[in-house]
């Protein structure tokens, strides 16, 4: 994710990421379900930061979600089909969801009963117990009017239409869930609108019909994904449609008034040759991005076709791109892993693109970076590992590439492309955590660098300057 504005003080950071309703809600009430009973799956997962996200008991494989959506009423009618296998004996469960009101559940094709409670808790309870170890079918109908979050899940768009997007959540807006990083799934979507309108998503789109006056356009996600990654786009839309030298697709779509974003997309297949030059082959069959005209504070990395906001540039789309790789391939165990994401996505965009591009001389751009805010507290109040519920959003943009440039002067260069490779390849479509990250890291260096990593990531003050400075960043 990249906001609006990028600073660098801590007060500024934190006030405009509250702003955006990005800080960590209090937390719900436990779901009504007996969670000390055996037979009843957690209803969270205990994220540091977010403990009742994601619900325990149940691995899902498959979303297919069916919606008919008209822009002028705001309606809202879904189909959620959630295909899971039970990790353990359930005469109850939970989904997450916070949209419009549930009509029927059924388990099996059996109706299940059900009860909403919590901030975004759906608790099913169906009519026979799941065993361990079997595949089950979660059948949700739902109806009512979508609700416009403003960029935090379902968002009216300002020519009528509406789009999701939002980080950590978002989905749950818009059809019921297991809501956490560490239940990815495969998703595919139906949606139906007027014919005047057109629907963007994840994937592959491999449907596009057109009946009466309704249009049914279906999205294909082959590889695992998180709810907040997954998007809908309901505009009047036009298309770019461009395709890499190896043969993946490549489609965009641009709202009415986003049209002078077209150049920047343009140079899409540049972006990507180049993001797969340092760390590998792009991990997905498809491409593209969804340029809004709707005033968004953050452009976000929804899987193969990120979300970009009317005040985009170069830069942020380089940013997004580079999440494809660090956060949507490879995510987060946490949330306070977030600067596996935004570390990189930031380095990259900010030090690797000039450098290789337009020749920048980054170890400048560091040296200038640390000679200004150096001696500037605020500078350092969060730390880059574990950053502090409601802080995730902050340090990693500003300080997380000063680290990895750090990290790069110190390991050489060698070392450090083929190490963030290797490690970005191995967690590819799963999950990777920090403290993986910095342990893997030491495997690669011939010194210890628990002092470095100390340093950088957990503390709050500046860096010593042996740390700040290895001897090939000392001017």
């Amino acid at each position: 994710m990249v906001v609006a504005m990028k600073w660098w003080s801590g007060p500024l950071a934190v006030g405009m990421v509250g702003a955006l309703g990005l800080t960590s809600a209090a937390v719900a009430p436990m779901a009504s379900a007996d969670i000390a009973n055996p037979f009843v799956g957690a209803p969270g997962l205990g994220d540091p930061y977010y403990p009742l996200d994601g619900n325990g008991g149940y691995d899902v494989r498959h979303y297919d979600i069916g919606i008919d959506y008209d822009p002028p009423s705001h309606l809202l009618t879904g189909t959620a089909r959630i295909d899971a296998v039970a990790t353990q004996a359930l005469g109850a469960f939970n989904l997450d969801f916070a949209g419009p009101q549930v009509r029927t559940v059924s388990v099996n094709n059996l109706p299940a009963t059900f009860d909403r409670n919590g901030e975004h808790e759906l608790t099913i309870s169906p009519a026979l117990p799941l065993l361990p170890g079997l595949p089950f079918t979660v059948t949700v109908e739902y109806s009512g009017t979508a609700a416009d979050t403003q960029g935090e899940g379902w968002t009216y768009s300002s020519g009528g239409g509406a789009f999701a997007a939002g980080e950590p959540h978002s989905a749950a807006t818009w059809y019921p869930l297991n809501d956490t990083p560490l239940d990815k799934a495969t998703f595919t979507l139906h949606a139906t609108v007027p014919a005047a309108w057109e629907v963007m998503s994840n994937g592959v789109r491999t449907q596009d019909a057109v009946e009466n006056d309704r249009r049914t356009v279906t999205w294909e996600t082959h590889q695992p994904t998180i709810g907040y990654l997954t998007t809908i786009a309901i505009d009047k839309f036009d298309f770019l449609e461009q395709r890499r030298a190896n043969g993946t697709p490549l489609l965009s779509a641009f709202a009415p008034n986003a049209g002078r974003t077209r150049a920047l997309e343009e140079r899409l297949p540049e972006v990507l040759d180049f993001i797969e030059s340092l760390y590998g082959p792009y991990p997905f069959d498809a491409a593209g991005g969804i340029f809004v005209d709707t005033d968004l504070k953050f452009s976000l990395e929804t899987q193969t076709r990120p979300i970009y906001a009317p005040w985009v540039d170069l830069d942020t789309v380089v940013h997004e791109v580079t999440h494809q790789w660090w956060g949507d391939s490879l995510s987060v165990r946490q949330w306070s892993d977030v600067c596996l994401n935004e570390c990189f996505a930031s380095y990259t965009a900010d030090y690797l693109w000039p450098e290789h591009k337009d020749g920048k001389d980054v170890d400048a751009e560091y040296r200038s970076t640390i000679e200004k805010y150096g001696n500037d507290q605020r500078f350092w109040d969060i730390a880059l590992a574990a950053p502090g519920v409601g802080n995730e959003f902050t340090s990693v943009y500003y300080r997380g590439p000063l680290f990895l440039h750090a990290l790069r002067k110190r390991l050489g260069d060698d070392v450090f492309f083929s190490a963030v490779r290797e490690f970005n390849a191995a967690h590819a479509y799963g999950n990777a955590s920090m403290p993986e990250f910095r342990a893997f890291l030491q495997t690669k260096s011939a010194t210890d660098l628990t002092g470095f990593l100390a340093a950088w990531l957990d503390g709050t003050t500046r860096p010593p300057d042996e740390f700040l400075y290895p001897d090939a960043l000392r001017g």
